[in-house]
C-alpha cells in the first residue's frame, strides 16, 4: 500500500485567544473568539470555512456539532478530538487528509478549554473510568500524583537530578520574559526553582503547569488555497500520531515518537540536526526529557546531559519552547497542545515578535495526551517549514 505524503498541505493563520488564570465564561465563547481571529487574520467570510476540528475538556455537554450551531457554521466536514495534549497534531493529520481527499477546502483547528474557579479539580476527578476506578479510590488525584511517579521513575532509572529539570524550566521562563502571551513572565533562577515547594515528591511547584482558560486556532488548506488568499503559510513536510505504545513497559520512559521518529524525519527528507525550532508538550518536566530522547535529539537517558550541554533559549544553539511552553505561558486545557504548533508558526513566518529564532526554517512540534496514571496514551509529532 503506498502511503500519500502532505503534499501540497500548508498551516496559515495561528490565532492565540488571550489566556486568563480563571473564567466563567463557557469554551464556546473561547472557540467563538478564535474563529473570529482566523476569519479575520484571513480576511474570509464564514461561509468559506467548510471544516472544522476541534478539542477541549470543557465543552460539554455540547459537542462539535453543537458548537457548529453556537458559531453559525454549516461544515462538510467536522471531527472533535479527544486526545488532550495530542489532540492538536491529530487535528493536522485529519485536516489534512479531509483537505487532500476533497471533503474540505478550508479546516478550523481549534483546542479551546474555560477554567470556572473549582474547575480543574472537578474535571480531574473525572478525568476517566480509570482514574475514577483505580486512583481516586487510593487517594492520588490530579496529575501531579501521576507525573510525579513517572519522574521518579526515570530519576532512578536513568539518574537525572531535580536541576537537570531545572534547567528546562529556567529556560523556558527566560523565553517566556519576551512573549507577551506568557501569564508567568517573572525571571526564575536555579535557587528559586529548587527552593520551591514540593508539590508531589520529587515534583516541584515549578515543574507543575498553571491551568487557565484560553484557546488556540490555525487553518489547514492546500498551498494554492493560500496564495490565491495572499496569506502567508508553513507546508506540512510531514506528521505521526500512536496510540498506547509501548504498552508492556511497567512505567512509561518512553512513547510513541520512539517508534516513529524515523519515519518523521525520513518523510521530510530531513535529519534531527535540521531542526531550528522545537516544541515539546511539556506539562512536566520529564515528558519533556522523554521527546528529546525518542525524537533523535540524544539517546534514551540521556536528556539530563544534553541540556546541560545547550542552550535552550530563543537566541540559544537549540531553541526549545520558545515562547516559554506551557510552563510560562500556562495550559488551558485541550489547547495546551496546540500552543506548540501556533508558536512553530509564528517562528517559521518571521513574527514571534519579541523572541523570534533568527533564520528559522524548521520547526518540530510533539503532542502527548491522556495520562493513565502511569503513561500518557497518545502521542504525535509533525514538522513544518518556512515557505
Amino acid at each position: 500500500m503506498t502511503v500519500r505524503g502532505y503534499d501540497d498541505i500548508v498551516l496559515a493563520v495561528p490565532v492565540s485567544v488571550p489566556y486568563v488564570r480563571y473564567s466563567n465564561d463557557g469554551a464556546a465563547l473561547f472557540f467563538a473568539r478564535t474563529l473570529r481571529g482566523l476569519l479575520d487574520g484571513a480576511n474570509l467570510a464564514k461561509t468559506e470555512i467548510d471544516g472544522m476540528c476541534i478539542a477541549s475538556f470543557t465543552l460539554a455537554p455540547d459537542s462539535g456539532i453543537g458548537l457548529t450551531r453556537a458559531l453559525g457554521l454549516t461544515l462538510d466536514w467536522l471531527d472533535t478530538v479527544p486526545l488532550g495534549g495530542a489532540s492538536a497534531i491529530a487535528s493536522i493529520r485529519r485536516a489534512a487528509r479531509a483537505v487532500q481527499s476533497g471533503d474540505a477546502t478550508i479546516v478550523a483547528c481549534m483546542g479551546a478549554d474555560t477554567n470556572v474557579p473549582g474547575g480543574f479539580r472537578e474535571s480531574t476527578a473525572r478525568f476517566s473510568q480509570a482514574s475514577q476506578d483505580a486512583v481516586y479510590p487510593i487517594g492520588a488525584g490530579g496529575p501531579n500524583q501521576s507525573f510525579a511517579y513517572i519522574t521518579e521513575h526515570y530519576m532512578r532509572r536513568f539518574g537525572a537530578r531535580a536541576e537537570d529539570f531545572g534547567r528546562l524550566c529556567v529556560a523556558q521562563r527566560r523565553n517566556a520574559q519576551d512573549n507577551p502571551r506568557a501569564l508567568m513572565r517573572a525571571p526564575l533562577s536555579m535557587d528559586t526553582y529548587l527552593s520551591s515547594r514540593p508539590i508531589a515528591g520529587p515534583i516541584r511547584l515549578f515543574d507543575c503547569v498553571m491551568p487557565c482558560a484560553g484557546a488556540e486556532g490555525f487553518l489547514v488548506m492546500t498551498r494554492g488555497r493560500a496564495e490565491d488568499l495572499d496569506l502567508p503559510y508553513c507546508p506540512l513536510l510531514s506528521a505521526f500520531e500512536t496510540h498506547n505504545a509501548h504498552a508492556d513497559d511497567a512505567v512509561q520512559f518512553r512513547g510513541g515518537w520512539s517508534l516513529k521518529s524515523r519515519k518523521l524525519f525520513h518523510d521530510a527528507a530531513m535529519s534531527p540536526e535540521d531542526v531550528d525550532v522545537l516544541q515539546t508538550y511539556d506539562d512536566y518536566p520529564v515528558i519533556s526529557f522523554l521527546q528529546l530522547e525518542d525524537l533523535g535529539f540524544c539517546d534514551k537517558g540521556e536528556a539530563a546531559q544534553f541540556v546541560a550541554e545547550h542552550d535552550l533559549t530563543y537566541g540559544g544553539d537549540f531553541p526549545v519552547n520558545t515562547g516559554g511552553g506551557q510552563h510560562s505561558v500556562g495550559q488551558a486545557g485541550a489547547a495546551g497542545g496546540f500552543l506548540g504548533v501556533t508558536e512553530t508558526l509564528r517562528q517559521l513566518q518571521g513574527i514571534a515578535h519579541g523572541h523570534q529564532v533568527p533564520n528559522a526554517r524548521h520547526g518540530l512540534v510533539s503532542g502527548f495526551g491522556m495520562i493513565a496514571y502511569d503513561r500518557g496514551l497518545s502521542c504525535g509529532a509533525a514538522i513544518l517549514a518556512a515557505a
